[in-house]
């Protein structure tokens, strides 16, 4: 049943308090929360979170250090493995922390502040501290770490400075011999860039060649002696650093115990200052707890909601009645009131400083809630079926000690039926004794409430005037839907708005009456506009099919000079054929040609009549053009 965090916002709520933690560990406890079942533990837990606050407000934010790997780091000292200067610096950094938010803690301790004395379980380990930071800087050991060290570092300062002078002594003396007049680094060691042909006059080992063989690269013997002693000091130097980072890292592993103990205090301080910044952040102020089954909440503001956007919300439950029915417009802010009553219940019992003015919460071993669609694509089930699912669900676990937290009940379904099974849920769960907010649509729903006096109604409230939902709860007051007088101040004629009410209330429209809906106005009918009219497409009638009187190849006789020719192209639309005349193509209307001989009688059925249409040069381009692309070359085909 854990969705019901998700849907009251508390999941949200946990991921934004672990924002405000420093460690993993903090993090880690802030999103396992869950209300507490234990009085005791609760209590105690408020008390944190609340002297977490006196101290941010006395002191501001404390100095809680991150210590992500810390624990990781000293268990490997304890396992004996050597810890490299940026771990011990790491270390370094915690101890430094540990110092300052004992230091800040200490602040507290004069107020009687009781978190504040949870720095007498820190312990300043200032000489393992002090010890890193001496040796330890920027991630590398420093000289002064030892004596010895120095000394070490020092010499190879003097070798790097003797090498590179007589490196330098030579290139001047040999200038002949050098391909360039500078010395020059190669696989870490100096070089001269000599020439090729110069090889026997320096004296020293080929460490390198340019890419074209013309320059080599040596190191000078004079210059090898210093570089092998340089090598000699550079292995004193790593010893004398592995020396120093072991004997450190035992310092640390000799401490694991206190870092331990400081290590657990630390997260417990984030977890609990983490929760008092979101008191901060949130200006919001501690609960009370009763386990009397009552909450009373003054100036409620849900925490996801801007304060300056969010209408605060009084709400009370318990001393007189066990649930609340509320009513009213859709849009009039029925969900956002009941979550907010289920949410501040959640962060109450888990021990977190709620946004309020003033609020007295009672435990509760669950809260359940049906809130939103809840269709379930995969279970192919009506949003109906969805709410009647998770309904029945929570009437199996519901008891005396639980909080429920329904909307829209009996939705989704027939209004006849559904209101109907509204009024059974309802039956349930006042027969279980616990405290329960009921969102609704049904007037028989206000009916059944005002028929047991456990029961209350309550409705958003509305501006009729301004046609704008209020979004503040009245309890004891039966909500209305508003929807007819909403209509009638939109603009919905009397004809229609008399229609609504006696569909609605009855033949006589007597609650529609009551309310003054049935008084006539000046809209008593409904204004037609008139709109641009569908402008249908012209259905053409199919033309009959094109009879032709000749085909290509028929010899015709042109009249009336009666000049022979042979049809090329059969007519067209306009009736006109293409006729070939010596040679010559013309078009004739076909009314002015007379058959000779049809084309069957004269030519094979595959004749190509190309042989008499074309000319020589366009018979010559159709041969060069079967033998592949022809650039700049065309023919005129005749059809």
């Amino acid at each position: 049943m854990n969705k019901t965090y998700e849907t009251l916002g508390y999941t949200n709520i946990l991921n934004q308090l672990a924002e405000s933690a420093n460690s993993m560990q903090a993090k880690e406890m802030i999103r396992e929360m869950k209300p507490f079942l234990s009085e005791s533990e609760l209590r105690k837990n408020l008390r944190d979170t609340t002297q977490a606050r006196k101290m941010l407000d006395l002191a501001g934010v404390p100095p809680i250090p991150s210590m992500d790997g810390v624990e990781e780091l000293i268990q490997k000292a304890v396992k004996g493995d050597m810890l490299y200067p940026e771990d011990l610096e790491k270390i370094g950094s915690f101890l430094a922390a540990v110092r300052r938010l004992r230091d800040y803690l200490k602040k507290g301790m004069d107020r009687q502040i009781g978190i504040a004395f949870y720095g007498e379980n820190l312990t300043a380990m200032e000489d393992v501290e002090e010890e890193i930071g001496r040796s330890i800087r920027g991630g590398k050991i420093d000289d002064y770490a030892s004596g010895a060290l120095r000394a070490i570092r020092r010499e190879l300062m003097m070798l790097e400075e003797k090498i590179k002078t007589k490196a330098e002594t030579i290139l001047k003396s040999q200038k002949s011999c050098m391909a360039e007049n500078f010395i020059v680094t190669r696989n870490g060691q100096i070089c001269l860039p000599v020439k090729k042909e110069c090889k026997g006059k320096i004296k020293g080992m080929v460490v390198d060649r340019s890419a074209t063989g013309s320059t080599l690269f040596i190191e000078p013997e004079q210059v090898s002696r210093l570089r092998e002693e340089y090598d000699m000091a550079k292995l004193e130097e790593d010893g004398e650093e592995r020396r120093i980072l072991y004997e450190l890292t035992g310092m640390v592993a000799d401490r694991e115990e206190t870092c331990s103990e400081n290590i657990k205090t630390v997260i417990k301080l984030d977890f609990m200052f983490a929760k008092g910044r979101m008191s901060a952040d949130m200006n919001a102020v501690e609960p009370s707890i009763n386990t009397e089954r009552r909450i009373s909440i003054k100036k409620g503001r849900h925490p996801m909601i801007k304060k300056e956007e969010c209408v605060p919300l009084d709400f009370e439950i318990g001393k007189r009645s066990r649930g609340v029915i509320i009513t009213g417009p859709n849009t009039g802010g029925k969900t956002v009131s009941i979550k907010t009553v289920g949410l501040l219940s959640l962060m109450a019992g888990s021990g977190l400083h709620v946004p309020c003015e003033e609020a007295d919460i009672c435990m509760n071993c669950q809260v359940l809630c049906d809130i939103g669609d809840g269709q379930n694509m995969e279970d192919n089930l009506s949003t109906f079926s969805a709410h009647i699912t998770r309904i029945l669900e929570i009437l199996k676990r519901v008891n005396g000690e639980s909080l429920i937290i329904l909307d829209e009940l009996g939705s989704g379904t027939d209004p006849t039926e559904g209101m109907g099974i509204a009024i059974a849920i309802l039956e349930q769960l006042r027969l279980s004794g616990c405290l329960f907010l009921v969102t609704t649509h049904y007037p028989e729903v206000k009916l059944y409430a005002e028929k047991h006096e456990e029961i209350v109604n309550a409705r958003m409230a509305f501006d009729r005037e301004n046609l704008k939902p209020l979004y503040r709860l009245e309890i004891g007051e039966t909500g209305e839907s508003c929807a007819l007088y909403i209509a009638k101040r939109l603009g919905m004629p009397d004809d229609m708005i008399e229609a609504a009410a006696k569909a609605a209330y009855g033949s006589e429209g007597e609650g529609a009456a009551e309310q003054g809906l049935l008084a006539r106005s000046d809209q008593s009918r409904l204004e037609k506009v008139k709109v641009g009219g569908i402008r249908k497409m012209e259905v053409k009638k199919d033309m009959a099919p094109q009879i032709s009187h000749f085909t290509r190849g028929d010899s015709v006789t042109v009249l009336p000079d009666g000049k022979i020719g042979i049809v090329v192209k059969e007519e067209d639309q306009k009736g006109n054929v293409l006729v070939q005349i010596q040679k010559e193509k013309i078009l004739y209307n076909y009314k002015r040609l007379k058959l000779k001989v049809k084309a069957s009688e004269l030519y094979p059925e595959d004749y190509d009549f190309s042989i008499i249409f074309d000319t020589v040069e366009n018979r010559k381009a159709r041969h060069k053009m079967g033998k592949g692309h022809q650039e700049g070359l065309e023919v005129t085909v005749w059809e």
